[in-house]
């Protein structure tokens, strides 16, 4: 079996709204054509991004407790613009695993990853002994939640240089009226830069990367 190591899937960002912004498909490692091509269509990531707003809503619920009254309420008014760190959602199936971060104005980021996504001429060429390296995370084994911090770091920071943009409208992207189970209306991002930005990111991450 070819030795591979998990890799960027799909980066999406949620405006406040829980209207989709934007979306970003990579191509994952096939070993048995030795070709690269995305796991899912647009529509069924599309899909996958909606389903984690649930888990972002109970999260939230859950957390809002520890952040009222007192020392707690003290300590959440100087957290920085990044403060929700959703780490692991849920695990989609045996190679995809959702990810997700949520700023203080309500707009999530989130990163599929594909546990078997890459193919690792470092881990290939390491055999079988020793399980140090790229060949320790075969498979997505000991990837940690905090690897993904420096992908939704760089995300953040991509989204707010695309806020300073004065061309740039963040109320177009948020629709005032949401229909019944929301998700729909207002503008996706369509800014060319932002979108190599995402492509960037997603094609320079992998576990030990430290910054992107």
């Amino acid at each position: 079996m070819a030795a591979t190591i998990p890799s960027i899937a799909c980066l999406g960002v949620i405006g406040r709204n829980n209207n989709p912004l934007h979306i970003t498909i990579f191509p994952s490692y096939d070993p048995a054509s030795n070709t690269r091509a995305p796991l899912r269509t647009p529509l069924q990531f599309s899909l996958l991004l909606s389903s984690t707003l649930d888990i972002f809503e109970t999260r939230a619920r859950r957390a809002a407790p520890s952040a009222t009254g007192g020392a707690p309420a003290a300590a959440a008014s100087s957290t920085p613009l990044l403060t929700g760190d959703f780490g692991l959602l849920h695990a989609v199936d045996e190679r995809l695993a959702a990810y997700g971060f949520e700023t203080n104005t309500g707009v999530k980021f989130v990163a599929v990853v594909d546990m078997r996504g890459r193919f690792s001429p470092a881990a290939a060429g390491s055999g079988g002994g020793g399980g140090g390296g790229a060949a320790g995370i075969r498979g997505g084994v000991g990837l940690r939640e905090t690897e993904l911090r420096v992908v939704f770091r760089a995300m953040q920071n991509a989204y707010v240089r695309l806020l300073q943009n004065p061309f740039y409208d963040p109320d177009e992207h948020a629709p005032l009226v949401l229909p019944p189970g929301g998700g729909v209306g207002g503008k996706k991002i369509t800014s060319r830069k932002f979108s190599e930005e995402m492509r960037r990111i997603g094609e320079g991450w992998a576990p030990g990367v430290t910054n992107l």
